[in-house]
């Protein structure tokens, strides 16, 4: 089984949310569809940015309290790393 630490952004250099789960696309589907009330709803944010995988659930729990500790601009860069034009990392048929 994997575990995912990821991020969301509303748009390139807007407002970011980090989470964590062992299901990046039922994640995505709950954040797209509303399913989820809370901070991503409030301020839409619904654009899987970046993202990595974890062996295990203590890994992952780590890195996305690790992540949420960091200032913003490390935040941006660790997203430019990966995703320069911050396109949308969802997969084709995830959100059904």
């Amino acid at each position: 089984m994997a575990f995912y630490v990821y991020i969301l952004g509303s748009r390139r250099n807007g407002t970011l949310y980090i989470g964590m789960t062992d299901d990046l696309a039922r994640r995505m589907r709950e954040h797209r569809g509303g399913l989820l009330p809370g901070f991503t709803a409030r301020h839409d944010v619904k654009t899987l940015v970046w993202f990595e995988v974890h062996q295990t659930r203590e890994t992952a729990f780590g890195r996305e309290r690790q992540l949420k500790k960091w200032r913003r601009k490390w935040k941006l860069q660790l997203i430019e790393e990966l995703n320069p034009g911050w396109r949308d990392l969802v997969a084709p048929g995830w959100i059904a």
